[in-house]
């Protein structure tokens, strides 16, 4: 489960990256904020699983 985890925080904030720039680059401001949105999803599941790792290996 932590490594599908893993990789959705990364298609998450890979996908952002991507509907940013595509949204800076038409000029559309909420296909921009819409970008950076999905990036700190992705940031906060990212997060969240190193704490799971940290927690489960401190053990």
């Amino acid at each position: 489960m932590a490594k599908n985890q893993k990789a959705r925080a990364k298609t998450e904030q890979v996908k952002g990256k991507a509907e940013e720039a595509a949204g800076r680059a038409v000029g559309d401001e909420r296909l921009t904020a819409e970008g950076k949105a999905e990036q700190v999803k992705g940031d906060t599941r990212q997060a969240k699983e190193k704490m799971k790792d940290i927690f489960r290996h401190s053990r």
